[in-house]
């Protein structure tokens, strides 16, 4: 054996112990691809053909036809050869898996794992040793020489020898490393060729498991991973004060429910402002935007003629069905909300603006016409039969929690499976390559800005349902820092085409968890905006870390 470790294998060793495997394995592997030269195979070559043709504008019409119609016979055929082969072919992939099954580990795989920690071991002593004869090298030079610049060269030499050490022992360690994760593919190698890359789920997660601890890096998972750890400790020790303190445990269901329900007309807000995020931008008009639609929702929903005028004309919508008047609500939220959200995006794509200057303005523009317009006035409540309409309790389960669900899977879907979704992300992560690849800018932008308008029309119309009215031209403020903070926590970087809609709802619930402990404990406001301020700095900080790592 190599090394004089009878437990380390040579490469050639190695290859003898894989060789059963890959004999057995493989005169399977030929026999189905002999079977699924003809059918299979033929069958995707052909629907590639087909596929081809049609995309074809070359080809006149009926030359089109006539080939597509020869090749629709030939693969009718095909894919009949392909029927008759499916039972054998069945056959043999079970007969290979099952070998492999009985063999992999227990025959190379568990003998490979043995021989790379030896491996480790050793290069571990060898690396100890090394360092071991540098240490009493540096000493004895040291002790022959007394000039000043010549100590100080020679530590210099000393210490960019431990470092060519530790560096080669981490090249050793990495090409180990490499050695049994490469033989821990190779089995899946061997069933991705037997099943055409059909794994079962089990053999997908062991996959994965497999890959993330193979490019697992401490560096990188502290900085895409610390600050939710640091949260995660912070609240902990918030579920362990509140009791000591307030007498009163904080991690109860109905807290639980709270939260959540707290959380989700600020769901809308952050999901629409994460698509902004999304392309380097972001919106400053949020909190104007919700105080607009909760006065708006209100005046339209008020028990009763409204007590308060808007340009001087007191408004009275008693006379229409309750049910028309919530609509009209959401309708009138929607689209106030999506006229404003979309000049800002209009001059944010045309004249390549700022959106922090679109967005301000926006923001200044709204708050003043609504202002304005009411006298800055709250309006009160709307009628009490409309919350139980639109967000009724079952069984002390506020519904208002499913509205957020739906937002997130419909937001998840346009990011993740929509064509405008993919675009999303290349404009935001770099726009001129998107526009030389065929993709419109302008759309993109104003598509998401459009989309941010929706989901704040939403959001300030259920959060008027959730209140029971109140609006007024001063409600939503500072929540769009709010919103704001909960992508970038959350993942969404300001870099542009980086996030995900799962870290978008994780910072909506940070921060709706963290105020809400703090409220409980009895913090003051004031101090309450100092813990977001650090943890935004802080989230900010870490994204900067890894976008220059990148770079």
């Amino acid at each position: 054996m190599a090394k004089g470790n009878d437990k380390i294998l040579t490469a050639e060793q190695e290859q003898q112990l894989r060789q059963p495997i890959e004999d057995y394995v493989g005169k399977i592997q030929e026999k189905i691809d002999d079977l699924r030269a003809d059918g299979t195979n033929r069958v995707v070559a052909l629907q590639n053909n087909i596929d081809t043709l049609k995309r074809d504008r070359s080809i006149q019409k009926e030359e089109k036809e006539n080939r597509i119609k020869e090749y629709n016979e030939q693969l009718a055929k095909a894919k009949t050869v392909e029927a008759n082969n499916k039972d054998e072919i069945s056959k043999l992939i079970n007969d290979a898996i099952a070998y492999l099954k009985a063999h992999f580990d227990s025959d190379y795989y568990q003998l490979l794992k043995e021989s790379c920690e030896q491996e480790k071991i050793q290069a571990k002593e060898a690396y100890n040793k090394k360092i071991a004869e540098l240490e009493k090298e540096h000493k004895d030079t040291l002790a022959k020489i007394s000039d000043h610049q010549e100590i100080k060269d020679e530590k210099y030499v000393h210490k960019n020898r431990m470092f060519d050490a530790k560096m080669e022992l981490d090249k050793e360690l990495q090409q180990i490393k490499d050695r049994r994760h490469a033989a821990f593919v190779w089995q899946y190698h061997l069933i991705d060729l037997l099943r055409l890359s059909k794994f079962t789920f089990m053999e997908s997660r062991m996959q994965k498991w497999e890959n993330y601890k193979y490019s697992f890096n401490k560096r990188t998972f502290l900085l895409n991973n610390g600050l939710y750890i640091a949260i995660i400790l912070i609240f902990i020790g918030l579920c362990i004060a509140t009791p000591i303190i307030k007498g009163v445990p904080l991690l109860t269901f109905n807290n639980v429910l709270n939260i959540l329900q707290q959380a989700s007309p600020r769901m809308f807000l952050a999901l629409g402002v994460a698509g902004l995020i999304l392309l380097t931008g972001t919106d400053l008009s949020i909190g104007r935007m919700v105080g607009m639609g909760m006065t708006t929702a209100t005046i339209i929903m008020h028990q009763g003629i409204n007590t308060g005028a808007v340009f001087g004309h007191v408004f009275d919508f008693t006379g229409m069905p309750i049910g028309v008047r919530m609509i009209f609500a959401l309708v009138m939220c929607v689209l106030l909300c999506t006229f404003f959200t979309a000049i800002a995006g209009f001059f944010t794509a045309r004249f390549k603006m700022h959106p922090f200057i679109s967005t301000m303005a926006n923001m200044l523009v709204i708050f003043g016409l609504v202002t304005y317009a009411t006298k800055g006035v709250s309006f009160g409540a709307i009628d009490p039969s409309i919350p139980k309409m639109i967000i009724p309790r079952i069984g002390g389960f506020p519904t208002i929690i499913l509205w957020a669900v739906v937002a997130i899977a419909i937001v998840w879907f346009i990011w993740n499976k929509t064509t405008f979704g993919k675009n999303l992300y290349a404009v935001g992560g770099n726009p001129e390559a998107a526009a030389v690849s065929g993709i419109s800018v302008f759309w993109v932008t104003m598509g998401a800005f459009i989309l941010a308008g929706i989901l704040y029309g939403f959001g300030s119309w259920l959060e008027c349902a959730r209140m029971i009215g109140s609006g007024s031209a001063a409600y939503g403020q500072g929540w769009e820092m709010d919103a704001i903070a909960a992508c970038v926590v959350g993942g969404v970087s300001f870099t542009g085409g980086i996030g995900k809609i799962s870290g978008v709802v994780v910072g909506v619930l940070i921060f709706t968890v963290l105020i809400y402990s703090l409220t409980i404990l009895g913090i003051d406001t004031n101090l309450q905006f100092v813990f977001e301020g650090i943890i935004i700095i802080t989230a900010v900080t870490l994204d900067c870390l890894k976008y220059v790592q990148k770079k």
